[in-house]
């Protein structure tokens, strides 16, 4: 179900935001349905020589009890239009001829037995492959037909092979003793294995996809992926003990980079993340990086001079030892190992970057409230002209000086532009015109706020108002509280199960979002201020918030209540054990101590550098920042929601925060989401029920 999805004929020109529409009083709010049905925008990548753009989307398909991943093709001459339509497609790449489409589907093989919505019949059968499309049309093909899943992947300079990432896989051999030793034993650590790089010449691949057909199964007669461990022809290029997640080829076509990451996906050692080159031919692999950072979004320069890339933000420093800062910039001489730090003079908080064809790098960094572009030069990173609210997902091309970006601000859904000017990203063309129905319906107002803690620390937050209500004064309160705590909220677009502010507003709520110590946007300091007092410090900061915002009449102190989600979920847990003001709270996804969290959590190195130590080295201060050992202070009615399979914050925090309300005789209620992670990417049922529940809560102990 896409009804909110349109495909525009031709691009949009975009100057300046749309004028007003119709008085917000005329227009009625949103819907549930219609908030929660929401298209997102995964990706977007510009063709080498400008001319069109892959973009890539995530919407619920509520039939399928599935989110579906679709690629979209734009072009000057035709707009957009549906590029594949299998619902499982993601992370485009464009070949260097701009004639195709690279991307990753867990889609059925053609001639495999497939579901309604295109995946395998059997999860045996289901593997993440790459697969290539013609922008010219026809369907998309295969590269291979064994079961690999890739990693990473990236075109080859020369677009004749695409090189890519996969766990080694086990000989029959192996497979056999495996289970004749093991059975169904998880040798936790043990049965873990590393990656393979491989290189994969398109042409044969291309060839053998359209005339090989599958092999059969023996026994029930239907077709299965191909039995050999390796496609024919690829090249394994190094094996790494660990996983590779990003693969990045030099222009001269001499090496590759790469970047690594623990098989397991558990942060507990920053050395695990490291950059290796290999020749281009395979060898040896050297590893260049040795820090306490998490390098990512590897980028060559176009003359192979400079290996550019970043870290953060909150992903560990790779200038001394480790600590969580925001979002930074460098670039890596590939002869001498040397790296230099760039922007070093931006106080805010780096996002993502990419390269002109002349060399300039261009950056979106977040100060306060927006995320705007900047031109980084050396050290220096200078602002250029753009539109109030937030830049996203920069693209650039290899041939020409066009770019693309995502903008947002709180009411405007995130969409893609253009510009062909790329010093000028306020002078934009639109290329999607997703979500309509925001327009359409009445909007909330906003505003920054600004308070002091109890330090004497100036905090900055939004309050977000129900449409129509800027000036009304003594609103009931919604507090809801971002995640992270790295993340920041501010002018820029949400409508998701876990960004669902301009809905609560929407429904009659101010919603007062806070960006407390440990946000990023405000500097290195502020953000570092957080630790070790994980929940203490930041907590202090939200309270005097809201007192704050009582005396100065926008909040009534009768009507107050608390929510949050992962981080937002810590700290709701911790407040409604420093006071019984709110009159109700919704928490998901947030630990009640801090112990077991450590080790279940799979930021594990994370959690230990914000509390000082492992739980061994200071379990005072373990206890004291824990909710849990004050829960006798608590008289908050509480929803509770959890992933049952969520590896971030264990849904067993959620069980023994669940059994402590029950234990107090505290009005509460749990939901469980089985199948679901941390993000809930499984089924937007899932998300969908987590909102109407919540609003239900804050409603149902409102008072009115």
């Amino acid at each position: 179900m896409r009804s909110n999805i349109v495909w525009p004929a031709l691009a949009l020109s975009l100057c300046l935001h749309p004028s007003a529409s119709p008085a917000q009083s005329a227009r009625p709010t949103i819907s549930l349905d219609e908030y929660m049905n929401a298209t997102a925008i995964t990706a977007a990548r510009l063709s080498p020589d400008g001319s069109a753009a892959v973009i890539a989307t995530e919407a619920p398909n509520w039939k399928a009890n599935v989110f579906q991943h679709d690629l979209w093709l734009w072009t000057a001459s035709a707009g957009l239009r549906p590029l594949t339509h299998s619902g499982s497609e993601q992370s485009p790449q464009w070949s260097p001829d701009g004639k195709w489409v690279a991307f990753v589907s867990d889609r059925a093989l053609p001639g495999q037995p497939a579901t309604d919505d295109g995946a395998p019949a059997s999860d045996a059968d289901k593997a993440d492959r790459l697969w290539l499309i013609s922008v010219s049309g026809g369907e998309a093909l295969p590269l291979y037909t064994e079961k690999l899943s890739v990693h990473a992947f990236a075109w080859s300079a020369d677009g004749a092979a695409l090189y890519f990432s996969a766990t080694r896989p086990l000989t029959p051999e192996q497979k056999e003793t495996q289970k004749n030793q093991w059975k169904d034993v998880i040798r936790y650590r043990e049965q873990n294995r590393g990656d393979l790089l491989l290189k994969l010449p398109v042409e044969p691949a291309l060839a053998r996809a359209t005339r090989v057909p599958l092999p059969l199964h023996p026994e029930t007669g239907k077709a299965v992926a191909s039995p050999e461990l390796l496609p024919p022809g690829a090249q394994t290029l190094a094996s790494s003990s660990l996983s590779i997640t990003q693969i990045a080829p030099s222009p001269d076509r001499q090496q590759l980079a790469f970047v690594t990451g623990p098989v397991h996906e558990r942060v507990e050692n920053p050395s695990d993340f490291e950059i290796f080159f290999v020749p281009a031919n395979g060898g040896e692999a050297r590893q260049v990086t040795h820090n306490h950072g998490i390098e990512s979004h590897l980028v060559w320069s176009h003359d192979a001079r400079w290996l550019h890339f970043q870290v953060g933000p909150a992903a560990g420093f790779i200038e001394g030892p480790y600590k969580d800062v925001q979002g930074r910039l460098y670039r890596m001489d590939p002869a001498t190992g040397k790296i230099q730090r760039l922007g070093a003079d931006f106080k805010g908080s780096f996002d993502k970057f990419t390269l002109l064809p002349d060399g300039r790098e261009l950056a979106t960094g977040l100060t306060g409230m927006e995320t705007q572009v900047y031109l980084v030069e050396d050290d220096h990173a200078k602002k250029l002209p753009g539109l109030a609210g937030s830049y996203t997902g920069l693209a650039s091309a290899r041939a020409s000086s066009a770019i693309l970006f995502l903008h947002s601000t709180i009411n405007d859904p995130t969409q893609v532009y253009l510009a062909s000017d790329p010093l000028h990203p306020d002078r934009l063309t639109a290329l999607t015109a997703f979500n309509p129905i925001f327009a359409q319906r009445a909007q909330p107002e906003w505003q920054p706020y600004t308070w002091k803690s109890d330090d004497g620390r100036a905090i900055e937050g939004v309050l977000i108002f129900p449409p129509g209500k800027k000036s009304a004064r003594h609103l009931r309160m919604l507090t809801l509280i971002h995640g992270g705590p790295d993340d920041a909220d501010g002018n820029r677009f949400g409508a998701d199960w876990y960004d669902w502010a301009t809905f609560a507003a929407d429904n009659g709520w101010l919603v007062f979002r806070p960006n407390y110590r440990g946000s990023s946007g405000y500097g290195d300091d502020f953000m570092l201020e957080i630790a070790p007092h994980l929940v203490s410090k930041p907590g202090r900061d939200i309270l005097t918030g809201v007192d704050a915002l009582v005396k100065d009449g926008y909040a009534d102190p009768n009507h107050l209540a608390i929510g949050g989600y992962s981080y937002g979920g810590y700290m709701t847990n911790w407040l409604i054990t420093q006071t019984t003001r709110f009159k109700s709270a919704v928490t998901g996804a947030g630990a009640v101590e801090h112990a077991a969290n450590w080790g279940n959590d799979d930021l594990t190195f994370d959690d230990a550098w914000f509390l000082g130590g492992r739980p061994w080295e200071d379990p005072g201060l373990y206890q004291s920042e824990a909710a849990l050992f004050q829960f006798n202070k608590v008289k908050t009615p509480t929803h509770l929601v959890q992933g049952g399979a969520d590896v971030r914050v264990s849904y067993l925090e959620g069980v023994t925060m669940e059994r402590a309300l029950q234990s107090l005789g505290i009005p509460h209620t749990f939901l469980v989401f089985p199948g679901e992670g941390h993000g809930l990417p499984v089924n937007p049922w899932h998300g969908y029920i987590k909102v109407r529940e919540e609003l239900k809560w804050l409603d149902k102990y409102d008072g009115k």
